[in-house]
C-alpha cells in the first residue's frame, strides 16, 4: 500500500468520481490512476468504487469506510508537510481561505493587502461560496481556514474563533415606499418581492427561523450569494434587498437607501474556523491575528491550546 494509491482514490472521490479530472489535479495520466485504484483494491481485497462498465459511480459500503481512513490519512500526511515546512521556512508554504464573497469583498482586502507584504512568498489562494461549502471545504481540507457566519460554527471537527458580530440592512431605490417608514417590520419585508442570499431561506438560519417564529411569509423573489448582485437587482426595481450591513457602500450605492433591520434579527457573529486536528503555521496565526486586530498572540496561542487535538 502505497500514500499514492491513498492519493488516487482521495482525488477521485473529490473529483466526483471522474478519473480524468482526478489525474488532471495529480499531473498525472488517467491509465496511471486507474492502474493505482485496481492494485489497491487487489491488495485490500475489496471493491472501493461501485462501477458501471468503465466508469466509477460511487462508493461501494467497505469503500466508504476506507475512504474515512484515507481521507484521515492524507490529512495526516498534509499535517506532516506543514510541520517540516514551519521548520524549514515558514515564510514559504500556500495558504488558502474559504470564505463567503461578503467576507472577501467587504473584510477580507485590507487583510489581504497587509499579510501579502508580510509573506511575498506564500501562495495565497480564496476559495469563494456559501457557509455551507465554506464548512466543507474546511472539513476535506481543501482550506487551512473559512470565515463565514452560521454554519461554520456548529460543526464539531471545526474550531472557531468569534471575529466579529454584525446585523443586516434592508436596501431599496431611492423613492420607495419603505424610505419613509421609520421602524421597518417583516411585514414590511413580506410585502414586497426580497431579493436576498441564498443560503438565507435555507434549513435552519436565523433570517428563516425569524419569519417562520413570527409566521410571516416572505416573497422571495430572487437570491443570490454575492450581495454585489442583490443590489444590482434592488437598483433595477425588482425588489427590496436583504445584505449584510457591511455590504453597503453609502458612496458606491448612492442610487440605493439602506434602512437599518437590527431590531428584527438576533446579531450574527463571524468566525474564522480552522480543523481541530491541523497544524496551525506561523503563517496562519499572523493572518487571524490580522483579521481580528483586537486580539493579541498571547490570546491567540491560548484560544489555540483548546483545541480537540
Amino acid at each position: 500500500m502505497k500514500l499514492q494509491q491513498l492519493r488516487c482514490i482521495y482525488e477521485v472521490v473529490l473529483n466526483s468520481f471522474n478519473i480524468s479530472s482526478a489525474a488532471k489535479t495529480m499531473h498525472t495520466s488517467q491509465p496511471g490512476v486507474s492502474k493505482q485504484i485496481q492494485l489497491l483494491e487487489e491488495e485490500i481485497g475489496v471493491k472501493i468504487f461501485q462501477r458501471h462498465g468503465k466508469r466509477l459511480v460511487g462508493l461501494t459500503d467497505p469503500g466508504a469506510k476506507v475512504f474515512e481512513s484515507i481521507s484521515e490519512i492524507i490529512r495526516e500526511s498534509r499535517n506532516i508537510k506543514n510541520i517540516t515546512a514551519e521548520y524549514e521556512n515558514n515564510n514559504e508554504g500556500k495558504f488558502t481561505i474559504a470564505t463567503t464573497h461578503t467576507q472577501a469583498r467587504y473584510k477580507l482586502p485590507k487583510v489581504v493587502e497587509t499579510f501579502v507584504k508580510k509573506y511575498p512568498k506564500i501562495n495565497l489562494n480564496i476559495h469563494q461560496g456559501n457557509p455551507s461549502q465554506v464548512t466543507e471545504q474546511i472539513l476535506k481540507g481543501e482550506a487551512d481556514v473559512g470565515i463565514a457566519t452560521e454554519t461554520i460554527g456548529v460543526n464539531d471537527k471545526i474550531f472557531c474563533i468569534p471575529c466579529y458580530s454584525w446585523n443586516r440592512s434592508l436596501v431599496m431605490p431611492k423613492g420607495h415606499p419603505l424610505e419613509q417608514e421609520e421602524s421597518i417590520t417583516l411585514q414590511h419585508l413580506a410585502s414586497y418581492p426580497l431579493i436576498t442570499y441564498d443560503y438565507a431561506f435555507t434549513g435552519s438560519t436565523i433570517v428563516s427561523k425569524v419569519f417562520k417564529e413570527a409566521n410571516v411569509e416572505p416573497n422571495i423573489m430572487l437570491t443570490a450569494i454575492d450581495a454585489d448582485v442583490i443590489k444590482t437587482y434592488v437598483n433595477l426595481d425588482l425588489g427590496i434587498g436583504l445584505i449584510a450591513e457591511m455590504a453597503f457602500d453609502k458612496e458606491k450605492d448612492r442610487d440605493l437607501i439602506a434602512k437599518d433591520v437590527s431590531h428584527l434579527f438576533p446579531v450574527s457573529t463571524t468566525f474564522i474556523g480552522i480543523r481541530q486536528d491541523t497544524f496551525v503555521r506561523t503563517f496562519t496565526c499572523d493572518f487571524i491575528r490580522m483579521f481580528i486586530p483586537h486580539m493579541t498572540d498571547h490570546e491567540l496561542k491560548i484560544i489555540l491550546q483548546k483545541r480537540q487535538i
